[in-house]
């Protein structure tokens, strides 16, 4: 927040007064921010860990911080929001997912997609093998 306000030219006495009333008034809390920011990351924007903790680190917060706000995902939520995007990101019928190349297409499509997003190499390999196969003997 400091760095902000410098970086909009306010005078070091204008940003001492007003990061101490933002204390004063428990408005700076960088828990309760990175809590309510992987809370909501997470259940609205389907992200996983590794780009919630990325999106902390750029805001700013301390990675001890950042450790304990991610620490509330729990892991068969974050793979069911992974496969919930795998299967809307897959675009093809189970028919054409016999075809090895057409499945080896749709493997990377789906990895990719799913490591953009923040999920953990090991999620990302069994939810897309599960969701292909689901979609294969569909």
């Amino acid at each position: 927040m400091r760095e902000r306000l410098v970086a909009r030219g306010f005078t070091p006495d204008e940003v001492d007064q007003t990061i101490q009333r933002l204390d004063e008034w428990k408005l700076l809390d960088d828990a309760e921010f990175a809590s309510e920011w992987v809370r909501s990351r997470h259940a609205h924007s389907g992200r996983g860990r590794l780009a919630l903790q990325r999106e902390l680190r750029t805001k700013g917060i301390a990675e001890e911080t950042a450790s304990e706000a991610l620490a509330q995902i729990d892991p068969d939520a974050e793979r069911e929001v992974a496969v919930r995007l795998a299967e809307k990101k897959l675009n093809v019928s189970g028919e054409q997912l016999r075809d090895h190349e057409v499945r080896a297409k749709a493997y990377r499509r789906l990895a990719g997609a799913l490591g953009r997003r923040g999920f953990p190499p090991d999620v990302v390999g069994s939810v897309v093998k599960e969701v292909l196969e689901r979609a294969r003997a569909e």
